[in-house]
């Protein structure tokens, strides 16, 4: 993540991911996978203990993974009526190995779109979708020069 200080606050992007359902789910596996420090809010721990309408009080109004300075969000969306669409969220491994032990963990009951493989830009590089349908690109960092 990109950071910039305004003043005394600093700026970021931090991407926002919405589930129908299965967000506790997919999140306590990417706390597995990528470790850091991991928080759910259900909607039946809403203050004032009532349940937001339309949702079950099961559902995570807000999941937050820290890891590092890195921060990864997301939410059920009772309203959401199919799988999240065209956003992909990167993953720049350590090094190779780790490309390939964290691909092959979200590839795991999902699709691979790209097999991790050595590209011009990475040494091990691949996209996926993981079960539960957030779109994943995995890299291992390179060098490589743009052109001109």
């Amino acid at each position: 993540t990109h950071h910039q200080t305004r003043g005394a606050h600093t700026l970021a992007f931090h991407p926002y991911l919405n589930f129908k359902g299965t967000c506790r789910e997919a999140f306590t596996r990417y706390h597995e996978i990528f470790g850091g420090d991991l928080n759910i809010m259900g909607a039946g721990d809403a203050p004032g203990g009532e349940t937001p309408p339309g949702w079950d009080a099961d559902m995570v109004m807000h999941a937050a993974l820290m890891i590092g300075d890195d921060l990864l969000m997301a939410s059920d969306d009772p309203n959401m009526s199919g799988p999240p669409v065209g956003t992909y969220v990167h993953y720049e491994a350590k090094d190779v190995d780790d490309a390939k032990r964290v691909f092959e963990a979200l590839a795991d009951g999902g699709e691979v779109e790209m097999e991790i493989q050595e590209t011009f830009w990475s040494p091990a590089f691949g996209s996926c979708t993981d079960r539960w349908g957030t779109l994943w690109l995995v890299g291992a960092p390179g060098e490589y020069e743009l052109p001109s």
